[in-house]
């Protein structure tokens, strides 16, 4: 089964998710990394369940690198989201610098062992690789570069997890990720889906995303 969720701005949850069947779900796009209190502007897992979302994404580059949140405050989110029953999109992805410098793979396995240190359980938990230098830039990491680091964070699930948690759990693109450039991207072995920005603002061209996905689980 193919899980279809999207994130609308938080004021606008409630609408959007009383205006599409139930085969799409909703997630918010941050919550707060413990229990609801005295936390003026900030949204609580609580709230979130209360409105029947189901999914939050953490860790999204711009949590990270405009507002200044660290690895383990966001390991700490993606915990308490876990524990309260939201599932999580774990996001990780290096800075452009960070590619040329040849750090790639040691940032994006840092910010995994954030999420490794503080998650109970990797079962309702997907990552999701985007390449800082790739989000909204129309510059799209290649299938083959984008497979190589899918691959080695699969790779380091199984050495810092375990075997069972690096098969299962999905690992997810996203990045300028478009109807054009989605079918290749797909057919990558270790790409198991998308996380979609603009392009999810286009109804047919996401829905053209969205089956580039199911054909390949069709594939398999």
């Amino acid at each position: 089964m193919l899980d279809v969720v999207v994130a609308p701005p938080f004021v606008y949850l409630d609408q959007v998710r009383n205006s599409l069947t139930d085969r799409i779900e909703i997630s918010a796009q941050n919550s707060w990394v413990g229990k609801g209190g005295a936390f003026t502007g900030e949204i609580s897992v609580e709230q979130l369940k209360d409105i029947g979302c189901n999914w939050v994404i953490l860790g999204h580059s711009e949590r990270r690198h405009v507002i200044g949140e660290d690895d383990q405050f966001i390991g700490k989110k993606a915990a308490y989201a876990l524990s309260q029953g939201l599932k999580v999109i774990a996001c990780i992805g290096e800075l452009l610098q960070e590619r040329e410098a040849g750090k790639t793979f040691e940032v994006c396995f840092q910010q995994m062992k954030a999420f490794a240190d503080a998650v109970p359980s990797w079962d309702d938990v997907v990552v999701a690789y985007e390449p800082v230098w790739a989000i909204g830039t129309g510059k799209v990491a290649t299938p083959q570069q984008a497979q190589e680091v899918h691959v080695a964070v699969r790779d380091w699930l199984k050495k810092n997890v375990s075997d069972e948690v690096a098969s299962k759990t999905r690992v997810i693109y996203g990045g300028s990720v478009n109807g054009s450039n989605c079918a290749e991207l797909a057919k990558q072995e270790d790409i198991d889906g998308f996380l979609v920005g603009g392009a999810s603002l286009k109804g047919p061209e996401f829905a053209v995303i969205v089956n580039s996905v199911t054909s390949k689980k069709v594939a398999a």
